[in-house]
């Protein structure tokens, strides 16, 4: 044992033998040798004393004792720190609990200040990433991708970038079949919607959206969807449908009115009585909502389970409730701990449901069967439940109250053994301890605890619905979503935060949908405020401020959703457009700035919707005997806020073909010109067209013929009409006689060629030198599209005269009228090089040298 001890040693000596070197000393010291020679070594320095002399003479002109504290701070016991400042005595029984409850306190203050530091952290990093998400969903959507995955966002974007316009670079990305199913469900509704508007009547919107979502069974976020689409039916209502016009006591004049209903209260001052009383309105309308859906779900457990219900003969309101009563709370032969029998029936249990459920007048009626039995236990419940039951607004008098609070605190509020259902009855009736917002056994779900918080609120105590909504905001998305997808924008919706409610639905690509037509059934019910231009952000339809309210941005919301389908169906992306003006009334300038917001989106529409039959019935056109006939936006004109055809015609169609010009849509820039009678620029802009077209070989370009065919049909009703008499007329005929000349060059019809482009007068060939002269001078007077293309037809017209010279020398006719006929085309030959010769410069080298060599073949 001793040996292999020894051999770990020497083998243990030698782990280091390679680091030795032999020009330097070895180190014999132990470590805390070594630390003493270090700090001699340092007492040593020159420096170090005067710098600490200079440091205590500094801190000394500043009234502090270097020294003192340096010496207290080394002779510092932490052990000591959470200890009494004055000792204690075993005795001393008070100054304990003083000193516990301090140490409390101060524990209580720490372990806040670090739990307010998380959770600020977390919701910062929360916050960042939330912006940073909508901010790359943006830059997606703008270059015409989804952030679904990295490959397919790439690709989107080379696409987009080599688009040839920025503004078609700027429509959505394809759809697939079940969001076109879905569209289509929901457009049209809003295709009703407008035409109830035009006609001048009401429109059951929110229903007409409900039904879209039913017929949705498939999608994950249509119940949820039809439930808030309820909501907001209670919240406003709206009745599930009209009376048709003709129906003889439904006159047009009798119909209610729907359109922008409570704008006028919704947008003015929120302290006013109207706006109060709007809120206690949003709050009964959830509260009934609620009670519907809660209904119907008692009534779907009870016809799925009719044995253990037992409901029997009897479908009476209360008969339901006892089976439901049965079915949840009764197991085992017994009922549930805490359920309190009176006259052998979960009485209080069945009196809450039935108010649970919206039949309070029921209540009341099984109250009375069984009041002996419950004023032998509550004396004065009754009196106070039928005052709450008959009074409009569900509110006792202050009196009433006060009695329900004492009883409350006497024999509830501390008794373990009280039902909880009658703890949840006196406190619905006195609306008792309101910041206790849960009751164990009663708010077990989410929707329970929104109903009870809801029948809870008062407008004139803690805040009324504003309160609610605050404490609603402070739990936020992920208290509420943690179980159940898609229940936030349900109860921003309750609380009456419409916009906060659209923004949360939009968040999520699979309600994006849902939140645009939501959207528009508020703004159409005047419960949508829009932010100002200048309030309005580029990522996100939301605008939050803390000197005003939420405030959604309707014209962002519309067009992010029309541009996935604009250029397919520009008719129906227009009837989406048509609801930006809902908010036209809004003052401070934003309603003006919508409506001029939405005139853009049509402008844009028309730029980006396919050319065909389809855009004709969009913008309108003229039929083949002249006449003109008005295309969808002419006739939805009301709905845009433009009042008679001179508005029509200078902010839609005039700025559309000026839009059309940019993005290099010339057919269509011109056929607008041409609706809105600006004659003299349909003729300009024709002209530079068939300029810019010209030099292209037939045929090469769609487009080019489109444009030609266009000036063909154009200038035909022009004459017809004397309409546009001038330069840019002139032009625009020359350049299509230039274009007639180069067809018929392709098609080998040379002598056509020369006869054609004689006729337009362009090119002096008598051999008149003084003409000649004359026609060069003339020649910058002509309008610009003959002078970019001087080097197009000038050698069209030689080509010509070599090609007649050359068919005439080789034919066979008589030698005499060969002669001149030769003759003429040479001097018609020495005219042109004349001319082109006095505007040489305006033509390149190239060009001219190909000339002289063509008057060269032809003098041989």
């Amino acid at each position: 044992m001793a040996s292999d001890l020894s051999s770990l040693l020497n083998s243990s000596r030698a782990l280091n033998s390679h680091l030795s070197r032999p020009d330097l000393p070895a180190v014999n010291l132990s470590l805390d040798q070594i630390e003493a020679q270090s700090r001699r070594l340092v007492s040593r320095q020159p420096g170090a004393s005067s710098d600490a002399d200079r440091a205590n003479y500094l801190l000394a002109q500043a009234h502090v004792d270097a020294p003192a504290l340096a010496n207290s701070i080394a002779h510092l016991n932490t052990s000591t720190t959470f200890s009494p400042l004055q000792p204690l005595q075993d005795t001393d029984v008070a100054g304990y609990l003083r000193h516990a409850h301090e140490q409390n306190l101060i524990s209580t203050i720490e372990e806040g200040r670090r739990e307010t530091q998380e959770h600020f952290y977390r919701l910062l990093e929360e916050r960042g990433h939330k912006d940073w998400e909508a901010k790359k969903r943006r830059v997606f959507e703008e270059l015409g991708g989804r952030a679904t995955s990295d490959s397919k966002a790439l690709a989107e974007m080379k696409k987009s970038f080599h688009g040839k316009a920025a503004l078609a670079a700027s429509t959505g990305p394809s759809l697939t079949l079940q969001m076109q199913s879905k569209m289509m469900a929901y457009d049209r509704a809003i295709s009703e919607l407008n035409a109830a508007r035009l006609r001048g009547t009401s429109c059951p919107i929110i229903h007409l959206l409900m039904q879209a979502a039913a017929s949705l069974n498939s999608e994950p976020s249509s119940q949820q969807m039809l439930q808030n689409f309820h909501v907001l039916a209670k919240i406003t209502s709206e009745p599930p449908a009209l009376p048709p016009v003709e129906h003889a006591g439904a006159h047009i004049l009798n119909a209610p009115l729907f359109e922008r209903k409570y704008a006028r209260v919704y947008l003015g001052d929120s302290d006013s009585r109207e706006a109060a009383a709007l809120r206690t309105q949003v709050a009964k309308g959830s509260r009934e909502a609620l009670e519907d859906q809660f209904w119907d779900i008692i009534e779907r457990t009870i016809q799925s389970r009719p044995m253990e219900a037992r409901l029997g003969g009897d479908p009476s309101v209360a008969n339901k409730i006892r089976a439901f009563l049965l079915m949840r709370y009764y197991k085992n032969g017994q009922w549930e701990d805490r359920i309190e029998l009176v006259a052998g029936q979960p009485l209080w249990a069945k009196l809450y449901y039935l108010v649970r459920t919206g039949h309070a007048q029921e209540a009341l009626d099984e109250a009375l069967k069984s009041q002996q039995a419950i004023e032998h236990r509550e004396d004065s419940f009754m009196s106070h439940f039928r005052s709450w039951v008959e009074s409009p607004e569900r509110r006792l008098p202050k009196p009433h109250r006060d009695h329900l609070q004492t009883v409350y605190n006497a024999h509830m509020l501390h008794s373990a053994s009280a039902d909880p259902f009658k703890l949840a009855l006196y406190k619905l009736m006195g609306k008792l301890e309101p910041s206790r917002r849960t009751v164990p056994q009663v708010t077990m779900t989410t929707e329970d605890w929104l109903w009870f918080q809801l029948a809870m609120v008062d407008e004139d105590e803690e805040g009324g619905l504003r309160g609610l909504t605050e404490v609603l905001l402070s739990y936020g998305e992920r208290h509420f979503d943690g179980t159940k997808k898609g229940v936030w924008p349900g109860v921003l919706l309750m609380c009456g935060q419409f916009e906060r409610s659209v923004a949360a639905l939009w968040e999520h690509p699979e309600t994006e949908i849902e939140a645009v037509h939501l959207a528009i059934a508020l703004a159409y019910h005047g419960l949508l405020r829009v932010p100002s231009r200048a309030e309005t952000s580029d990522i996100s339809p939301l605008t939050l401020s803390p000197l005003s309210p939420p405030a959604l941005s309707l014209p962002m919301l519309v067009w992010r959703y029309v541009r996935q389908f604009v250029k397919m169906d520009a008719k129906e992306a227009l009837q989406y457009v048509y609801c930006v003006c809902l908010s036209a009334d809004q003052g401070d300038g934003v309603g003006k700035e919508n409506v001029e917001t939405a005139w853009e989106l049509v402008r844009r529409i028309i730029v980006l919707a396919h050319s065909g039959p389809a855009w004709e019935e969009l913008v309108g056109g003229f039929r083949p005997d002249g006449t003109r006939f008005s295309g969808v936006i002419e006739q939805g004109a009301t709905l845009l806020h433009l009042q008679n055809t001179s508005q029509y015609n200078e902010q839609i169609l005039i700025r559309a073909a000026r839009d059309s010009e940019e993005n290099d849509r010339i057919p269509e820039a011109i056929k607008l010109y041409n609706l809105a009678g600006d004659y003299g620029t349909v003729i300009s802009c024709l002209a530079q067209a068939l300029g810019n077209t010209l030099a292209q070989p037939a045929g090469e370009t769609e487009k080019g013929k489109i444009i030609e065919r266009t000036a063909v049909e154009i200038l035909r009703h022009y004459e017809r009409t004397n309409r546009a008499v001038g330069k840019d007329r002139d032009a625009a005929v020359r350049l299509l006689r230039i274009r007639e000349a180069l067809n018929a060059k392709s098609s080998g019809r040379f002598d056509v060629v020369l006869e054609i482009m004689e006729s337009t007068d362009l090119i002096p060939l008598d051999g008149d030198v003084a003409k000649i002269t004359r026609k060069a001078e003339e020649f910058k007077d002509l309008h610009d599209a003959l002078q970019r293309n001087l080097q197009v037809y000038l050698p069209l017209t030689m080509e010509a005269l070599a090609a007649v010279h050359q068919s005439i020398k080789n034919s066979a006719t008589a030698e005499t009228t060969r002669q001149m006929t030769l003759t003429a085309l040479r001097k018609k030959s020495r005219s042109l090089m004349v001319f082109g010769g006095i505007l040489k410069y305006r033509m390149s080298p190239d060009v001219y040298s190909y000339l002289a060599r063509l008057d060269v073949e032809i003098a041989l």
